[in-house]
């Protein structure tokens, strides 16, 4: 049964089974139960069945999932069927890795690098050329962008944020350490590398214990 409100911890796994519906498909794997994707993935099928369930009807009982359906579905949910337009805000080390990242491949076009360091200026990444930041809000405005990745030092992160709110942006994928969603009314995912890492580091410690 479709529930009205899908719980976040669901939303947050569908990224997950729509990359490995993509593996199955390129297995040429056409069906699947939920059994054998639960072996695949390390979750229990009760659980899939659930997360499915959130949504709607995905299979049939004894039968198992159509893997192209399942993922076209779960695209959708995601919104993975409209290219969305983004740009990257800031063009240093981080900036230029992510910028040089293939989201096209699901879903995401790169249109636009912007940074305020003058010696940036004309810098090709993937062939889009980084422009300064006075040139930014034109960008946005004649562009439809949707998305901004912030890849800035943390002391300019807010007022930067609160002026890609002005501009129109109604998304901001945030890699300061500044959690920007508290502060702004658009959609904000902040990204800390450095808490990742701490869990890592947590999880590697209990390893070791176990291994002694």
């Amino acid at each position: 049964m479709k529930l009205d409100k899908v719980p976040e911890v669901v939303i947050q796994r569908l990224p997950r089974y729509y990359r490995y519906l993509g593996e199955l498909l390129e297995e040429k794997t056409n069906r699947i139960s939920s059994m054998e994707l639960s072996r695949r993935m390390g979750l229990t099928s009760s659980q899939i069945r659930q997360d499915f369930c959130s949504f709607g009807e995905f299979g049939l009982q004894g039968y198992g999932y159509n893997v192209k359906y399942l993922r076209e579905e779960i695209g959708k949910i995601l919104d993975l069927d409209r290219m969305k337009r983004m740009i990257v805000v800031g063009a240093g080390n981080l900036g230029q890795a992510l910028a040089n990242y293939q989201f096209d491949k699901v879903g995401f076009e790169l249109i636009g690098i912007f940074d305020i360091n003058p010696r940036l200026n004309g810098f090709a990444i993937r062939n889009i050329k980084v422009m300064m930041m006075d040139a930014l809000e034109s960008f946005v405005q004649e562009n439809q962008v949707d998305i901004a990745v912030l890849t800035i030092p943390e002391e300019a992160a807010l007022d930067v944020g609160m002026y890609l709110e002005k501009t129109g942006i109604q998304a901001i994928w945030n890699f300061t350490p500044v959690d920007l969603n508290t502060m702004l009314h658009i959609c904000v995912k902040n990204v800390h590398l450095d808490e990742n890492l701490m869990t890592l580091a947590y999880e590697y410690k209990n390893l070791l214990k176990k291994q002694a």
